[in-house]
């Protein structure tokens, strides 16, 4: 939840539980996330506001997740919202999760509409052009698991947590650090979906193909599930550098649909990658190598911004204030979504347009 006043905004950290359920658990798990949430909220508003020395009378409005996400943590922060709401008698702001993410870089940076955005997290993965605060264009999404999901899940078939350079890190976190000290060419995964022409995102056969080669070297070297394999930085490296150019690809082909068809200006249009998988750098790299072939500019909200987080709320509140879009009365009810589209739809006309890519070099240095 994200407390609005006319000139500043006050962020409730309860996205941040999130994260720090990840570092515990090496991944997000949800009864986990549901409880640290119910006992962080109160104490979290409470402190945001005295902190900054403003009462719930000064405010213009709260912001909050209502979609998507999980259904557990989405519940508890949309009933203290609604209640806070209706007892200080304030407006009322719902807000889509990947909008949020979609445009916290205008809130660091002048980025006009439209533009090109991939959001990439633990639980999200799609490409859409942003149109307007609430206008968006899908075209392409997740058909399984995320990416951010993928490495975590990797992470802990790895047994991450007991490497003593991971303990305190994420999946995703863990993952990127070993691949630094990896060879990548000892495990060339397969790249998703290779002969399918569209914008869509698929992890979940490139996990299988990671756990059969961690279940191959296992035996190999004669040890039980949870014993750290020697390998451990390679498959790291392998999982990472599959992962980023699957997500390269797809971002391809999605800038030269939009060529095609006029979605993006002809003088600088810019690409902007958020959410939390958008802080690895290895990632970032690989998007590089095609922002530099396409002409665009790659912009990144910075790592703290990347990750969900209670600032990016705030930002979108604002501008819905601004432009008086999606206010509501603090006596309306509202439903929270664990699953929601961005914006309209038109990821079939990128199917039918079946764009081949030309070839790319993923030359990408850790």
């Amino acid at each position: 939840m994200i407390l609005l006043t006319s000139e500043t905004f006050i962020c409730n950290c309860v996205e941040s539980c999130f994260g720090f359920c990840g570092f515990m658990t090496g991944g997000i798990i949800p009864t986990v996330a549901q409880q640290l949430h119910r006992e962080s909220i109160e104490v979290v508003v409470h402190e945001a506001l005295e902190r900054s020395g403003v009462t719930p009378s000064q405010l213009s409005a709260v912001a909050t997740t209502v979609k998507p996400g999980l259904a557990l943590s989405l519940g508890i922060g949309l009933a203290f919202s609604q209640k806070f709401v209706r007892k200080h008698n304030i407006l009322f702001i719902p807000i889509h999760h990947m909008e949020a993410h979609a445009l916290t870089i205008r809130m660091l940076q002048p980025v006009p509409f439209p533009f090109l955005v991939l959001l990439v997290s633990g639980g999200h993965s799609l490409l859409a052009v942003a149109r307007g605060i609430d206008d968006f264009l899908l075209l392409g999404y997740m058909l399984d698991e995320a990416p951010g999901d993928t490495l975590d899940k990797v992470a802990r078939r790895l047994s991450l947590t007991k490497h003593p350079d991971c303990s305190t890190l994420s999946g995703g976190q863990a993952i990127e650090l070993l691949a630094r000290s990896g060879d990548r060419r000892k495990f060339p995964f397969r790249t998703p979906m290779g002969r399918i022409y569209d914008c869509c995102f698929s992890f979940a056969g490139l996990r299988s193909q990671i756990t059969m080669s961690i279940i191959k070297k296992e035996a190999e070297e004669g040890i039980e599930q949870g014993t750290l394999l020697s390998c451990v930085n390679d498959i790291a490296a392998g999982t990472q550098h599959t992962v980023a150019v699957h997500l390269a690809k797809r971002t391809h082909r999605a800038i030269l649909f939009c060529k095609e068809n006029g979605l993006l200006p002809s003088d600088n249009p810019i690409l902007v990658v958020s959410g939390g998988v958008a802080s690895n750098q290895y990632i970032c790299k690989a998007l590089t190598v095609i922002t530099e072939k396409t002409g665009l500019r790659l912009l990144c909200p910075p790592p703290r911004f990347c990750t969900d987080n209670g600032v990016m709320i705030a930002w979108n509140g604002i501008e819905r204030l601004k432009e008086g879009r999606g206010i509501l009365s603090p006596s309306e009810d509202v439903c929270y979504e664990p699953k929601a589209p961005l914006g309209v739809d038109i990821s079939a006309k990128v199917r039918a347009a079946g764009i081949r890519l030309p070839p790319v070099r993923m030359k990408i240095l850790s």
